[in-house]
């Protein structure tokens, strides 16, 4: 009874209520200074994070100038690859023109030697019966290269020669002329077309140092989100040899 009615008369008083104050304001200050360190140690430890080496600067220095490098080499092969690709559709066009005027002229060689034969067929006509008057209009039709082969024929005396050609269209006199210029129009295509596939060739070469180049690209992006200067000087190293070879072909490569 004593004892509760002491520690009634001490609640009355307030002496409890000073004490839990005492307690909860140690603790509070115990809790704040703990939060201060913490708080001081995450600054201390973001200064240090940012406070670079200089191995890391000389790092950065060199992924710009990697950077600014792809960036002018990646432009001036694309811009020869499309010189190259328009250069390369230009002597497929004279390939196909080249060949269509070829194949007109085959036809109109075609045209000729049909026309040697039936006039010459005409003419053995007339002389197998004895009309010379008709034979010889037969020969003043004779087209002018024929009539040089004609005349070398005939002094073979091809009638009483077993050895004789059988015509003059296998003489080596006989010519045509559409069908030479045919022949050097189909070579000239043939040309044109080898030089469309060089070019061409050309071209993808370059597109091919584009890829690498973007590929030197990636991995310099690539080296910037490692932490470790290990692994980022190795991902950048692999990019720079990538970057040697592309330079080294771009040095190599024929310019349009």
């Amino acid at each position: 009874m004593i004892s509760l009615t002491y520690g009634t008369e001490l609640r009355k008083v307030g002496y409890f209520s000073k004490l839990e104050k005492g307690f909860w304001g140690q603790m509070s200050e115990s809790t704040s200074n703990v939060e201060f360190a913490h708080r001081v140690d995450e600054m201390h430890e973001h200064h240090r994070t940012q406070a670079t080496s200089p191995w890391t600067r000389w790092v950065s220095v060199t992924e710009a100038v990697v950077l600014s490098i792809v960036a002018v080499a990646t432009a001036w092969s694309g811009y020869q690859a499309a010189r190259w690709d328009a250069a390369s559709t230009r002597e497929y066009s004279k390939a196909t023109s080249t060949t269509v005027r070829s194949q007109v002229t085959a036809t109109l060689a075609g045209q000729d030697r049909l026309y040697d034969i039936v006039t010459f067929n005409g003419w053995m006509a007339a002389r197998t019966a004895h009309n010379n008057e008709l034979a010889k209009i037969y020969e003043r039709r004779f087209r002018p290269e024929y009539a040089k082969a004609f005349i070398a024929w005939q002094k073979l005396e091809p009638f009483n020669n077993p050895s004789a050609p059988p015509g003059p269209i296998f003489m080596p006199e006989y010519a045509n002329a559409h069908s030479e210029e045919s022949a050097r129009l189909s070579e000239a295509a043939k040309g044109y077309f080898d030089a469309g596939v060089s070019k061409r060739e050309t071209g993808d070469n370059y597109v091919k140092v584009t890829v690498f180049l973007a590929t030197v690209l990636l991995l310099t992006a690539l080296s910037q989100r490692f932490e470790m200067l290990g692994a980022r000087v190795a991902v950048l190293s692999v990019a720079f040899l990538l970057l040697l070879m592309s330079g080294y072909w771009l040095l190599e490569l024929q310019r349009a």
